[in-house]
């Protein structure tokens, strides 16, 4: 039930990737030598179970890729259908919290620890990459629609209850009380990429972009020094990060996924090149080269060069994110929710430039979402928006304001205590509630007298930058003015 072969997988990964990284494969070769330990100890031993914290799975894939033993491959796949058949049952927490309620290939939904799911479904899906089992996939596109369409929170966080930092039932999303663990963050990204690799489909690059600005990107103070474990989307009295946590998992793997980040940039097929994400960068893909420069996500123009390219046709596939309300390539209208793609023979210093709408936006919930109805939130591009006590006026309390969902929101330039990050500007009122300062509840038929509040401008600035400050309320769901 413990962490034992989790931190076997991360041994063995940082031996994978150090082999691939500097050629020094000395590392890999204590990873070999563990991998083949555990393989004698569990691969012929129904008896043994499987680990209890998956992580290792991800790991033996990617030693299976790096050595062509297929020992290891076998080993993650052997691990993967033990569960689901009371291992762990007699556990502090239920067959859930340890993914051993269901076998992998029949799951109806994701449940359970967040980190300890999505590992898993990280890892089954690699598994599913190098085998071919359909049945896997099917399993991880329930389970992926199970978390996209009601599970998940608006940053991409995935986590709503504290008590086994778990997935809730659906809809089960109070900003107040989610957990939203930073490594669940990044087990989501991996699992995201691993789906978008299989399938092609963008709706995996457009959640692993919305988890990467806002669940993930949250985790670490603007200065790079302190860490939120848990990260809730609102707090009435202040959060304050922490240099360093006893479980101290979080801030060692948000240095990994940023040392690895170019990596998800791109992907190449003997089609063309893809584009996933967005940042300055220079790709190379075999014998092409592209300079891609952009503002993003600030900024929606990203502009790409072919630098050198052979002399044939190949096609060139931009990700246009589901939330642009607009955007073009070279000028012609592209639909959002998939990849604009252009295939020709091209020439040494074409460019193509794709333009995306980042504009402030409005988003509202799911009615079934109990906790946050009747508010909105704020977005602009990618990134998702807040509102923090110290932008608000002296003596207002951020619990008294609300939004007025019939003006837009509009960009109101930098913010200087983050950075000169770009802050949007709302109209909202401050409501009059001192007919309720006594009481909790009151009777429908008394209440007191509605009152239209005071007008007031609010100043959003992006979430992941809270906390950055004095500290004070926040909140990312604003109730919505009467």
């Amino acid at each position: 039930m413990g962490h034992e072969l989790y931190c076997a997988g991360h041994l063995i990964q940082a031996g994978v990737a150090t082999a691939r990284a500097t050629g020094d494969c000395s590392l890999l070769a204590v990873a070999r030598r563990f991998a083949d330990l555990i393989d004698d100890v569990f691969g012929n031993d129904p008896a043994r179970g499987t680990d209890g914290h998956p992580e290792i799975e991800v790991a033996l894939a990617e030693l299976y890729r790096q050595t062509g033993e297929t020992r290891y491959l076998r080993l993650a796949d052997t691990l993967t259908r033990r569960r689901g058949f009371g291992t762990f049952a007699g556990g502090r927490f239920d067959l859930d919290y340890y993914q051993d309620a269901e076998p992998v290939r029949d799951a109806r939904g994701i449940v359970g620890h967040a980190v300890r799911a999505l590992y898993l479904a990280a890892g089954v899906t690699d598994i599913y990459a190098e085998t071919g089992d359909e049945a896997l996939l099917a399993s991880m596109l329930r389970q992926w629609d199970d978390l996209a369409s009601a599970k998940s929170y608006l940053t991409g966080g995935v986590g709503s209850r504290h008590y086994g930092e778990a997935i809730g039932n659906a809809y089960e999303l109070p900003p107040d009380r989610a957990y939203c663990e930073t490594c669940a963050s990044i087990a989501s990204m991996m699992w995201n990429w691993r789906m978008l690799l299989v399938t092609g489909e963008s709706r995996f690059a457009d959640l692993f972009e919305r988890t990467l600005y806002n669940g993930f990107l949250s985790g670490l103070s603007l200065d790079g020094e302190s860490f939120f474990y848990a990260k809730p989307l609102q707090s009435r009295t202040g959060e304050h990060r922490h240099r360093w946590n006893r479980v101290a998992c979080c801030p060692p793997n948000i240095m990994r996924l940023l040392a690895s980040l170019h990596h998800y940039l791109a992907t190449v097929t003997d089609d063309g090149i893809q584009l996933h994400q967005y940042a300055s960068s220079t790709i190379r893909a075999g014998d092409v080269v592209l300079s891609v420069e952009t503002a993003y996500p600030w900024d929606g123009t990203v502009t790409v060069e072919v630098v050198e390219s052979p002399d044939r046709e190949w096609t060139l596939a931009l990700r246009v994110p589901a939330w642009a309300r607009e955007a073009t390539l070279d000028g012609q209208a592209v639909a959002a929710g998939g990849y604009a793609e252009v295939r020709r023979r091209w020439r040494d210093g074409t460019q193509v430039v794709l333009l995306l709408d980042v504009s402030p936006r409005l988003t509202v919930p799911n009615p079934r979402i109990d906790a946050v109805r009747g508010c909105l939130a704020i977005e602009r591009g990618p990134v998702v928006y807040c509102l923090e006590q110290p932008d608000l006026a002296p003596g207002l309390d951020l619990a008294d304001v609300a939004a007025d969902p019939a003006a837009d929101p509009v960009d109101n330039g930098p913010v200087p205590q983050l950075g000169g990050l770009p802050s949007v500007a709302l109209t909202g009122v401050v409501r009059d509630l001192d007919g309720w300062r006594q009481s909790e509840y009151r009777d429908l038929r008394a209440l007191p007298a509605a009152t239209a509040g005071s007008p007031t401008q609010l100043l959003a600035v992006p979430y992941f930058a809270w906390a950055n400050r004095s500290g004070g309320a926040m909140r990312v769901w604003i109730p919505v003015a009467e």
